[in-house]
């Protein structure tokens, strides 16, 4: 039995907690995980989508040691020679003519200083993002999460307003009506106009969005739909923001997600893959424009970790990884882990649709008989969920994945470092699971 811990042995809370016993991981290398008991698991999520260059990476362990003995830190306020070389990187892998760097520690603070830079360099208030999205849990950046497993549950006690909310460009389980990608594309770009006429475009600051889905099931957009984002928001004087998250360093085959897309934002908003997760680091980088704005203007609050010079050196060791043959990885496996995973929805009638980009793939499950989820948790949270039960007997099988928002799905996104043979490990043990639970 693998190592757990219950609530009662531990002081520690876990986030995200639900019922049952808690794993508890003590050791990593490569794609795989221990647990205390010696327990083995292939992890096919990267923990949470960050650790991009695997477990037990060397060069960023011995950057962040030889960074700790030099100068453990340096204030947010000050200037610091890692720091500047990190943003400098960041300018140089950044598409198109984005430069300036404004470091956070966290994705969502990372989001909520886009948002705060947005409304003070355009004078609007109002930020549109999508339903289902997902942009952090903090308050003001739930309120701008689309999901509301972590936006209601936090506007329980205490609403952020100024953020509005526009329909997500799938084509899978879509909102719109369109026979093909293409007019999809079309009409949800329309309906996002539509939303900013209805709002006032003097009013709203920025579009704010995920290049590709994160947690909320990885689907990219039909083609065409960003190139249109991109035109709208030029037209109303609108900002666009790039939630990079996720999505960002290698993860969708490229340094960013909206690079796949050949559009370039305002805004990119990026944590979590940055330093592969070895140390907390977010950001934002902005165009030059913006960039100058704040150094002209300047900016009152900050944050006392933002820029950490030992996260900002993980930072420069992870870009070097990165750049050594990881995205190169990506980009030639990444056709290998779509097969594998479309040759689930060809053996079973419970899989409804596969999508995803690079090593970001969501596994949407739904009743054949009539299309819809088996259990939709957004309407009926305390029902016992089938897809659910796939990710608890995957990870018995030594195999761990994630569920999605809402948890209709299965999301695979492993290291960037996973072989071929891992690849198709991970499926045949995802196949197993979901035999046991569906046939």
């Amino acid at each position: 039995m693998a190592s757990q811990r219950t609530l009662e042995q531990s002081a520690s809370i876990p986030h995200w907690l639900g019922d049952g016993d808690v794993p508890e991981l003590v050791e990593g290398d490569g794609v795989r995980v221990r647990d205390a008991d010696g327990t083995e698991y292939l992890d096919f999520i990267s923990q949470l989508y960050c650790v991009n260059a695997g477990h037990g990476n060397e060069q960023i362990a011995d950057a962040v040691g030889e960074q700790a003995h030099r100068l453990a830190y340096a204030s947010s306020s000050k200037h610091n020679d890692v720091r500047t070389e990190l943003a400098n990187r960041l300018a140089e892998i950044a598409p198109g003519d984005l430069s300036d760097v404004y470091f956070s520690i966290s994705g969502s603070e990372a989001n909520e200083s886009a948002i705060q830079i947005a409304r003070e360099y355009t004078g609007a208030n109002k930020i549109l993002t999508r339903w289902r999205s997902y942009h952090g849990s903090t308050y003001a950046a739930a309120a701008l999460t689309g999901d509301p497993e972590t936006r209601s549950h936090l506007e329980r006690y205490a609403a952020v307003t100024g953020v509005t909310k526009f329909l997500p460009p799938m084509v899978h389980n879509s909102p719109f009506d369109g026979d093909t990608p293409e007019e999809i594309a079309e009409q949800a770009a329309d309906h996002l106009e539509f939303v900013i006429k209805n709002e006032g475009p003097e009013s709203v600051a920025a579009v704010l969005t995920e290049p590709i889905a994160g947690t909320s099931g990885a689907y990219p957009a039909p083609p065409g739909y960003f190139e249109r984002v991109r035109e709208i928001c030029d037209e109303y004087d609108v900002l666009l923001i790039s939630d990079e998250v996720i999505s960002g360093f290698g993860r969708c085959g490229d340094w960013f997600g909206i690079s796949t897309e050949d559009v370039v934002p305002d805004m990119i908003t990026f944590a979590k893959g940055v330093t592969s997760s070895y140390v907390p680091l977010g950001g934002v980088i902005t165009s030059p424009e913006i960039g100058r704005h704040l150094r002209e203007e300047g900016v009152e609050v900050g944050q006392t970790f933002a820029g950490h010079p030992v996260g900002c050196a993980a930072g420069l060791a992870a870009i070097d990884e990165y750049e050594d043959g990881l995205i190169e990885n990506v980009r030639d496996l990444a056709p290998t882990l779509q097969s594998e995973l479309e040759a689930l929805e060809e053996r079973h009638e419970a899989v409804a649709d596969v999508h995803g980009r690079g090593f970001h793939w969501g596994v949407e499950f739904a009743d054949p008989e009539t299309g819809e989820f088996f259990v939709d948790p957004r309407v009926d949270p305390d029902a016992d969920n089938p897809v659910s039960e796939v990710a608890d007997e995957a990870m018995e099988r030594g195999v761990i994945v994630g569920t999605g928002r809402p948890a209709s799905m299965l999301i695979l996104s492993p290291p960037l470092i996973a072989t071929e043979d891992d690849i198709a490990e991970a499926a045949a043990v995802i196949d197993e699971a979901i035999g046991a639970v569906f046939d």
